[in-house]
């Protein structure tokens, strides 16, 4: 690791070192922080900074960092790239994604890579560079996915930053471009979409750690039918506990 890659204090989230623990989990909601640290012990809360809401707590013997950055790739990446930093090697993006069928509401889906439509990740290398996920992460996670109930899927998500203007319609010209989008995302076999995973394994396989991508199908694409809030409620705990589960299994 390079010097300008080491760091006791983090810039933006600020945390330093001693905060921190081994693996991370990264969250868009800040309100998944608190709800999250219930499934820990030893619980510390970083002072929040800009926003960005951070704890560290103890989850079968091993110190886990959760780290909140809101919303899109370009702080999605600062707040990895502040913890990679910090010593932290071990990444997992938990939250939500747009599904595409054969992905249903409700659903887990997991990032075995991601098509690169974002801006972010070119900043860390070029288009031809692949966003992939970490084989012994993935591994782990699928491993803890089949023992749940829950049903899930495992491909290739895209990535896109234009949420209103790719992702989700408001008006009706709107929709039927992004109507033609979605069909072409559906021919390449994607099984959802968002806003931060291409760069997130790019930004982390540049720097030289493992990442992955595990989120709840909320959102359907074709439909624009959302999840309701009872039943994005069960999903989120069970998400938190196969993400720490999985994350945990993987050495440090």
């Amino acid at each position: 690791m390079t010097r300008s890659e080491q760091s006791d204090t983090a810039w933006y989230i600020g945390a330093r070192r001693d905060e921190v623990g081994d693996c991370a989990l990264l969250v868009g909601d800040p309100a998944r922080i608190e709800r999250i640290a219930g499934h820990m012990t030893d619980v510390h809360f970083v002072k929040e900074n800009r926003g960005l809401k951070t704890v560290t707590g103890t989850y079968a013997g091993r110190r886990v960092t959760v780290s909140a950055f809101g919303m899109g790739a370009p702080i999605a990446t600062i707040v990895l790239h502040e913890l990679f930093a910090l010593g932290i090697r071990t990444f997992l993006r938990i939250g939500t994604a747009m599904a595409i069928p054969p992905a249903k509401l409700g659903d887990f889906v997991l990032a075995d890579g991601a098509l690169r439509a974002d801006g972010t990740s070119n900043t860390y290398a070029p288009l031809g560079f692949p966003a992939v996920s970490d084989f012994d992460l993935n591994t782990a996670l699928r491993g803890r996915l089949t023992s749940a109930s829950r049903p899930w899927h495992a491909g290739i998500f895209g990535t896109y930053e234009g949420f209103y203007t790719e992702m989700f319609a408001l008006s009706g010209a709107k929709r039927e471009m992004i109507g033609q989008l979605k069909r072409d995302i559906e021919d390449m076999g994607l099984i959802g979409t968002d806003m931060e995973t291409s760069a997130l394994l790019v930004a982390a396989r540049i720097l030289g750690a493992r990442a992955s991508t595990l989120c709840v199908a909320t959102v359907d694409a074709h439909t624009q039918d959302k999840i309701s809030d009872a039943q994005m409620s069960t999903a989120e705990t069970e998400l938190f506990e196969v993400a720490l589960t999985a994350i945990t299994a993987v050495p440090a």
